[in-house]
């Protein structure tokens, strides 16, 4: 459903719908639903392009670098995607607050104090990276310090980033937020091809620093475009009309550590698998998880419609299809990601990567997708649970991620074992969280039955 400014999609009459929605109506008994619905498909349709700009970026990349080169790429992505805990932290509490204050006044002070404390603590881990570069660089077996360097600028521009991202996301501006992270990519994959191609042709560095100023370039561009409301970045505004919602510590704090479980169980293996094997196999693994992480995006694209809707729907008003259809949508991308590496693991290494990726690891993708894919399931489930303040299931999760670094330190003889010990344990924490749903769906049926 396009509208012409996203302070009206709350507000947008049944009537105006396209036709597939029209086709799915009868699965509708709410607003809520209806806004799930459309927010996931521009999401969706939205992280489909990101995908696709995202696999030609990597298939330049690792055609350009080579396995060797291009592992030292990804683990300095991976790095960023680390500090994605932050990143996102912030992005959810913005989200949240800005969708449950009703006055434009109140959704201001929220973006406006949040922006704030996002460039204080940016500048505290980027010059935190600056200043262990040395060992790190080291630990991760990198070529050159200035790789880590260039990605600090990064990270300072990134965390703030998810305060503009959570203010889209809580105004329910799915297209803004969508046209967002296709810049990023976009970005990235120009800057990449550019600079990689003027470096290996000269003699004026590193091609690998090409593509790690190229990230950086991608990240502060995202930060300014495309511009947050006019409302939002007023520095004067009006006396707030109604109540005024603050964003809540506590709720912060609950989702940094969500986070930092989320981000450990996405990348850590990369930065694991770079310390304990040759570079040649890191950069083979690094191509077999960058094909997992596009079927988590496409999940966490319906996470991300599901939940400042679910966040702001009153108890009386909550229904089951409201978590079934983000469950649905993400069980039916994952099943079509799993059969798809698993008929054709050959053929998408060697196409998207090139021949030098060629390599009986290929035969762990569809092992990769499978974990990856129990972990999105679960991932809609916790964002469920914390949404509804059903449990609080992010220390969980930050305990299975200590169960993962815990298990590829100890199992790690071969590249198989890495993906065993994850797809494992993904399978047991999809268990753990799935347990307070169903009590609470449980406890809910019953008191049905007693007034009916």
């Amino acid at each position: 459903m396009m509208v012409s400014a996203p302070e009206t999609l709350a507000a947008a009459p049944p009537l105006r719908r396209n036709l597939w929605q029209q086709a799915v109506s009868a699965l509708r008994s709410d607003h809520a639903q209806a806004r799930i619905l459309s927010g996931s498909m521009i999401m969706l349709l939205g992280s489909a392009l990101v995908s696709a700009v995202n696999f030609a970026y990597n298939m330049v990349t690792a055609r350009l670098l080579g396995p060797t080169n291009f592992g030292h790429v990804s683990v300095a992505m991976t790095l960023l995607m680390l500090t994605s805990a932050i990143t996102l932290a912030f992005q959810l509490v913005c989200a949240k607050f800005v969708a449950r204050n009703e006055s434009m006044h109140g959704k201001w002070i929220v973006v406006r104090n949040l922006h704030k404390l996002a460039w204080v603590v940016s500048s505290v881990v980027a010059l935190g990276l600056v200043f262990y570069s040395g060992a790190l660089t080291q630990y991760l077996n990198l070529p050159a310090r200035s790789i880590l360097l260039l990605l600090a600028l990064g990270i300072w521009f990134y965390i703030p980033l998810g305060v503009r991202r959570g203010a889209m996301q809580g105004q329910c501006a799915f297209p803004r937020l969508t046209s967002n992270f296709l810049l990023e990519a976009g970005v990235k994959f120009v800057g990449s091809v550019v600079f990689i191609e003027l470096l290996l042709h000269t003699s004026m560095g590193n091609a690998v620093l090409g593509a790690i100023a190229a990230l950086a370039l991608s990240v502060m561009a995202a930060y300014f475009l495309p511009p947050l409301t006019p409302e939002l970045r007023s520095r004067d505004m009006p006396a707030c009309q109604g109540v005024f919602i603050p964003a809540s510590v506590p709720e912060g704090m609950q989702a940094i550590v969500f986070f930092i479980g989320q981000v450990l169980i996405n990348n850590i293996d990369i930065v694991l698998v770079k310390h304990f094997f040759a570079p040649h196999e890191a950069g083979l693994y690094a191509a077999i998880a960058l094909v997992g992480r596009v079927l988590y995006l496409a999940a966490w694209s319906v996470v991300s419609a599901m939940f400042p809707i679910t966040a702001n729907v009153q108890q009386k008003d909550e229904h089951f299809s409201i978590v079934a259809i983000p469950l649905g949508a993400v069980l039916l991308i994952s099943g079509g990601f799993v059969a798809i590496t698993s008929l054709i693991p050959h053929f998408i290494m060697h196409m998207v990567f090139g021949a030098a990726f060629n390599s009986p690891l290929e035969n762990l993708l569809s092992l990769y997708a499978a974990a990856t894919g129990l972990y999105a399931l679960a991932v809609v489930l916790m964002a469920y649970e914390m949404s509804r303040k059903i449990a609080n299931t992010a220390w969980l999760q930050l305990a299975f991620s200590g169960l993962i670094i815990a298990g590829i330190c100890l199992f790690h003889d071969d590249l198989g074992q890495v993906v065993m010990v994850q797809l494992v344990l993904m399978l047991m924490m999809l268990i753990a969280v799935s347990l307070p749903f169903l009590r609470v769906q449980a406890a809910r049926s019953f008191l049905k039955r007693r007034e009916a």
